[in-house]
Formats: C-alpha cells, sequence, structure tokens
C-alpha cells in the first residue's frame, strides 16, 4: 500500500467510523463490543483490497451483513443484553421521549434474534427493498418477507409502546371453535 492509499484509507476511517459503528451496534443488538469488533474485521478486510474497491462504504457494509450472517450461523447462546433499563419515570417533558424510544428500541431490537434483527436492520434502518435483502443475505425474497413480517410481529409482542397503534382500546379477542357453525359470537 502506497502512502496516497493509506491517506485515503485513514480518511475513509476517520469519516464514516461513527455511521459504520452505529450500524453494528444495531446489528450485533446493542452489545458495544461486539459491533467495535465487526467494524474492525470489515475495515481489516478492507484494507487487504484497498486498491481494488471503487465503493469503499458499501464494500464494508457487505462484510459487515455477510460476517454478522456468519456469527448467526456459529449458533451461539443468546446472551442477555449488558445495558441497564431505563426508569419507568423518565417521560418528563425535557425533551427526553425520542431518547427513551431509541432505547426501546434498543432493548426490543437486542431481544430478537440474530435474523429477524438483521433483516429489519436491513429492510427499515438501511431502506434496502426485499430483493436487495435477499440478495445481501444470499436467500428468497420470500424468506425475508416471512422473517420481516415474524421479526415484526415479535417486536410488537416484546414493545407495544412502539407498535403504533391505540393503546387504550383493547384488540377484539378472536374466539376459536367454541362458537357453533352459523351461530353469531
Amino acid at each position: 500500500m502506497d502512502l496516497q492509499d493509506s491517506e485515503s484509507y485513514r480518511d475513509f476511517v476517520d469519516a464514516r467510523w461513527s455511521a459504520l459503528l452505529r450500524l453494528a451496534n444495531l446489528l450485533t443488538g446493542g452489545d458495544l463490543h461486539e459491533a467495535e469488533d465487526l467494524v474492525q474485521i470489515a475495515l481489516m478486510k478492507a484494507l487487504g483490497r484497498w486498491r481494488h474497491i471503487d465503493d469503499p462504504e458499501a464494500y464494508v457494509r457487505k462484510v459487515m451483513y455477510r460476517h454478522q450472517v456468519s456469527r448467526w450461523r456459529l449458533r451461539r447462546p443468546l446472551r442477555e443484553p449488558t445495558f441497564a433499563a431505563p426508569p419507568r419515570d423518565a417521560g418528563v417533558a425535557d425533551g427526553t421521549g425520542a431518547a427513551d424510544l431509541r432505547i426501546a428500541v434498543r432493548q426490543a431490537l437486542a431481544r430478537l434474534t440474530p435474523r429477524q434483527r438483521t433483516v429489519l436492520v436491513l429492510r427499515y434502518f438501511e431502506d434496502l427493498s426485499e430483493s436487495e435483502v435477499a440478495a445481501t443475505l444470499g436467500c428468497s425474497i420470500g424468506t425475508v418477507r416471512s422473517t420481516t413480517h415474524r421479526s415484526l410481529a415479535r417486536l410488537r409482542a416484546l414493545a407495544p409502546e412502539l407498535g403504533g397503534g391505540d393503546p387504550v382500546t383493547p384488540a377484539p379477542e378472536a374466539s376459536f371453535g367454541n362458537t357453533p357453525k352459523g351461530a353469531r359470537a
């Protein structure tokens, strides 16, 4: 690597480190240490091919996605999040509502499986289409659709305050098989 390549690599890392770390933090479920490791691994892989990379941002992000997929496949035991829950009375009108919402989203994402979390991050944080997510993760569009559906349902169950529905009016209860056919419930 010559001096010019070395400087352009350093400039890229300086300019994009925080954005890449935010993405990695979402992909790893809020574990800052794993997020830093993920970014460093991706940057090390990019360093070896720096001269041949046309779009460094896209290359590093794709390495991060693929490395995270490899981590799922290791089937490590699920670890509990290492951050504390916010206090219940933190909703004072001092502008902390947005921070509380971010904390709630992060905690809910951390409780999803790595595959569910990655699909949601790619679809809604990275704003990729279903076909782009499928190509990135190496699966079918149907798998992306079903995983997105199940992930959102689980996210709503884990954090109903994020659902956006009317929290005052309960959903009608469904009856299964207790009412005779043709009778009104």
